[in-house]
């Protein structure tokens, strides 16, 4: 079973940056394509940001805009959230997610971003 436990979330002014990181165990990470998701209360859970097991396409939604960058060791099992420029519409919690190619099976807990003004 795939377990993924994210960190780094916090308090940033706008602005601001926050580093996010999700440390998976079990599974073959280096296999799957991890991606990272938000959700705020009352809304749906939202699509951030993916990248490829091997690191060499990433695929962000609209809004990301270059703002935010996503990367992963798979030598630590780990991926990284990278979140420049950072808006008060960016607060929510966010998930790290696992995609083994069926699509995103495995989550996890959350980690809550606030950004404010």
């Amino acid at each position: 079973q795939v377990q993924l436990v994210e960190s780094g979330g916090g308090l940033v002014q706008a602005g601001g940056s926050l580093r996010l990181s999700c440390a998976a165990s079990g599974g073959t990470f280096s296999s799957y394509v991890m991606g990272w998701f938000r959700q705020t209360p009352g809304k749906e859970r939202e699509f951030v940001i993916a990248i490829s097991p091997d690191s060499s396409r990433t695929y962000d939604a609209a809004f990301v805009k270059g703002r935010f960058t996503i990367s992963r060791d798979n030598a630590k099992n780990t991926v990284f959230l990278q979140m420049n420029s950072l808006k008060p519409e960016d607060t929510a919690v966010y998930y790290c997610a696992a995609d083994p190619s069926t699509g995103f099976a495995y989550w996890g807990q959350g980690t809550q971003v606030t950004v404010s003004s």
